[in-house]
């Protein structure tokens, strides 16, 4: 075995030799595989095989489209049959928000290049004729879809990657990873050491075991997956007799299973409530081709409403009962990038649908790690999506609470339920007394909105129509068995709430909670060269202001978003999204000179945040400071250190939502204190708390930008309409030359602001499609309705020379087309005059 190589991949599952081949074919070609055992002795050898191309996030289902694609080319490259049965796959819908959630998907397929195909239940019929089409209301169909044969899947990769130079060394275990003081990593095994510039895990089931070895706590626990394969049945044989085709991969969402054909029977996949978490400590070591005991009582349910829907498959006997682990993460997405803290050191784990989104995995990991970052936004996918609070005993909650969730209507406002609350903000139970309802972010709960006393939802308004297994469109209740919130894809019954919350704050004064905000301090003799250098926007020369910069990639797409305010003397203060702490400090970290001359220090957990914001905001806030809060002593843009009663504050005269307001920055010890005198000083101005949602809307009337919606790597600064954030005449910064390179060239899209018309129960939610003349030229990245200016509004990336203020295009919503027209940016406020108030 060779002593160096360029990368090391270790695990020899479907996903290990796609990151090896999609390695090679970037021309690292003296890359290596290490596997314990044998190629696919993991989880890829009882692989169902399924290719759904069904995702409802665009950047994963960016991947799955490649993967499918590529599965093709790689048979007629490598001259292997991949057994890649091209049958299509179809899944039914039983209620009408199963059909919302399938329109809604279409619009996302649609602006991906993924065929999808609307059926009656006449077609199915057709198509699927051992299927009874009673409740069906309706199906959709990938005609591109279908099934393939792990085993042969993996083999080509295999051969594909040493043809082009690659070596795989099977019956190789990996003993201990080390990096070296070179920066170089040391991968230790029973046959040998090799020296190496990266490293790759990509080990499944044994994910926390390689984690440990680097000092990782991996966020992936596998979760056992049962699927049962029948005897041959009569009807299906006759059928290869007659020739006729192969029937697709059957999927009853609503019931949570998978069915497909398999050697003249069938074979049914469900994903049922209660299936455990498995190998918390990890496979056994002479773990190979292994499987669980069956425990089929658990999936009765399945069953039953399977032979309904299929009678043939209680007909036959079955043949085979197998039950395997599935690695899982909390949000049942894969974990596909650099691993925190450490250099070259990656991850290509927790994937539960491995088999369809390894080739995708591979190609954007392997872009990633030979160009400096992906060419698909992976922030959906990024190992640092998670953090340290991602303890075992989360995991195991939350990846069962995933693997029960497969099936399940994925609602855009839904908030799952287990491991919470984790961590909370000390004004939790103040906001929980004014009748806050709760979302997560990056384990933090927050206010998404505030229902009235005694709002409840009756049985009768959840309307769940059918009797199915996977009905469910609400938060669960509360201890006193009150349900305050229906989720939907249509307006829901918070929906006037929200309202009722942006009127007050426009015409009043409300309290918001964003403790969960990401904050580090940067600091140090070359802290302000050291931003400078990195950072797009001019970092202000006068202490007190406040910038909004962004942090691009080489391109010139954007990854992170920071308000910079020098608060002391060399001391910068960053604030960034909650969700993307762990990113965004990370790539600080990474990019921080490492010769002392930069001090970072992270203070999202010692600092909490409270924004009051409208009219009388400041009057609110001048009966609790006795500093200067005039326009002409602390104007838009700037900070201070004051006093708020009796706590003393940073006041960041900056907000999301677009009025009057400050952001109170704060030690989170003293946050009560705080909370309670703001809502007892603000009392006679009419002060009520607001949530997420309602800020979220008044964003959306002032055209603001979120990550990953309007800016993203895929899309230039200069598309996503930053251009006066970034500024290239000041120097050199990362992404300068994209900038630039974009601007000559012209560029692809262009960010766009749009009123939409005869919008009734349905807003743009973002991801749906948009055409001129027919022709789709762009797709919504976010919308809603606009409270304070009476329209439902949709952001949008447009074809540059449509996204000119008049033109009038239009939008499918739900399976519906509307008109729209191009508005202004901030069709709310355009001239910041409330702002500047």
């Amino acid at each position: 075995m060779q002593t160096h190589a360029r990368a090391v991949v270790i695990g020899g599952g479907v996903v290990g030799v796609s990151t090896l081949y999609h390695l090679a074919k970037k021309g690292w070609t003296d890359s290596v595989l290490i596997e314990r055992k044998e190629l696919t002795s993991g989880s890829t050898w009882h692989a169902a095989g399924l290719l759904p191309l069904f995702n409802m996030s665009y950047s994963v289902g960016q991947l799955h489209r490649y993967s499918v694609k590529f599965y093709h080319e790689l048979q007629e490259e490598t001259g292997m049959n991949v057994g890649f049965s091209v049958v299509s796959n179809i899944r039914l819908a039983r209620t009408k928000d199963r059909w919302d959630e399938f329109q809604y998907y279409a619009g996302i397929a649609e602006t991906i290049g993924v065929k999808v195909k609307m059926l009656t239940p006449a077609e199915l019929k057709e198509i699927w004729p051992l299927c009874e089409t009673d409740g069906i209301l309706g199906a959709i169909q990938h005609p591109e879809d279908g099934y393939i044969q792990p085993a042969d899947l993996t083999q080509a990769l295999a051969k594909g990657a040493r043809d082009r130079g690659a070596k795989i060394h099977r019956n190789t275990t990996v003993t201990g990873i080390e990096q070296l003081p070179s920066g170089e990593w040391k991968v230790s095994t029973d046959q040998g050491d090799i020296i190496a510039e990266h490293v790759v895990s990509a080990t499944g089931n044994f994910a926390r075991r390689t984690g440990r070895m680097v000092g990782l706590d991996i966020p992936v626990i596998p979760v056992e997956h049962q699927y049962i394969v029948t005897e041959a049945h009569p009807a299906i044989m006759e059928r290869k007799r007659q020739g006729l085709p192969e029937m697709a991969v059957l999927r009853e969402s609503d019931s949570a299973w998978y069915m497909r054909e398999e050697a003249g029977g069938l074979l049914l996949g469900p994903y049922e409530k209660g299936a455990p978490c498995c190998y918390l400590d990890g496979p056994d070591d002479n773990s190979e081709y292994e499987l669980f005991q069956e425990e089929l009582d658990r999936l009765m349910p399945h069953i039953e409403t399977a032979i309904a829907r299929v009678p043939a498959f209680g007909e036959v006997g079955i043949k085979k009962v197998y039950n395997g682990a599935i690695a899982y993460t909390p949000d049942g997405s894969p974990i596909v990038g650099p691993a925190p803290g450490l250099t070259n050191f990656w991850l290509n784990e927790g994937h539960s649908f491995g088999i369809t989104a390894a080739g995708g995995a591979g190609w954007q990991l392997a872009e990633w790690m030979a160009g400096g970052a992906p060419t698909v936004d992976m922030v959906g996918v990024d190992p640092r999506r998670f953090g340290p609070y991602a303890t075992e005993g989360y995991l195991i909650q939350k990846n069962e609470e995933a693997y029960a969730n497969v099936f399940t209507t994925h609602y855009p406002d839904e908030e799952r339920a287990a491991a919470r609350p984790l961590k909370t903000s000390p004004s939790y139970d103040r906001q929980k007394a004014l009748g806050a309802v709760f979302g997560s972010v990056y384990g933090w709960e927050r206010a998404n909105w505030f229902a009235p006393d005694g709002l409840s939802v009756s049985k009768e308004e959840l309307d769940l129509g059918a009797d199915v297994l996977t009905n469910e469109n609400h938060a669960p209740a509360d201890a006193d068995g009150v349900i305050r919130e229906k989720w939907s894809f249509r307006r829901s019954n918070y929906f006037e709430h929200v309202g009722n919350e942006v009127k007050n704050v426009t015409e009043k004064v409300g309290l918001l909670d964003l403790t969960a905000f990401a904050k580090m301090e940067v600091s140090g003799p070359g802290a302000r060269s050291f931003l400078d250098g990195i950072l797009a926007n001019r970092i202000p020369k006068a202490r007190g202001r406040v910038a909004l910069c962004h942090l691009l990639t080489e391109t010139g797409g954007v990854r992170a978003e920071f308000t910079v305010y020098e608060w002391a003397p060399g001391r910068f203060y960053l604030v960034s999204a909650g969700g993307y702490e762990r990113i965004d400090h990370d790539n600080l970290a990474r990019l921080a000179p490492k010769d002392g001359s930069v001090t970072l220090r992270p203070l999202t957990e010692a600092m909490g945040v409270l924004v009051i914001a409208g009219p009388r905001s400041r009057e609110l806030l001048a009966k609790l400071t006795r500093a200067d809060l005039s326009n002409a002593a602390f104007p838009w843009l700037t900070g201070k250190a004051i006093d708020v009663a009796e706590v003393g504050v940073h006041a960041l005269r900056v907000n999301f939502v677009g009025e009057l307001g400050w952001e109170l920055h704060h030690p989170i010890g003293m946050q009560n204190r705080l909370y309670d005198a703001l809502l007892a000083a603000g009392e006679e101005f009419g002060i009520k708390p607001f949530g997420i949602r309602a800020m979220n809307t008044m964003a959306l009337e002032k055209s603001y930008r979120q990550l990953p919606r309007e800016m993203s790597i895929e899309y230039n600064a200069l598309e996503s309409g930053l251009d006066r954030f970034v500024q290239p005449k000041k120097g050199p910064f990362i992404g300068r030359e994209g900038v630039l390179k974009a601007e000559a060239e012209g560029l692809r899209w262009r960010f766009a602001t749009l009123e939409v018309e005869g919008v009734t129960d349905a807003d743009a939610r973002g991801s749906e499609p948009i055409y001129h003349d027919g022709e789709m030229i762009g797709r919504a990245t976010n919308g809603g309705f606009g409270w304070r200016v009476g329209k439902s509004l949709a952001l949008a990336m447009l074809r540059p020379d449509l996204a000119v203020e008049g033109t009038r295009l239009t939008i499918k919503i739900l399976g519906t087309l509307h008109e729209a027209v191009v508005v202004g940016e901030s069709p709310f406020d355009p001239e910041n005059d409330r702002l500047r108030g």
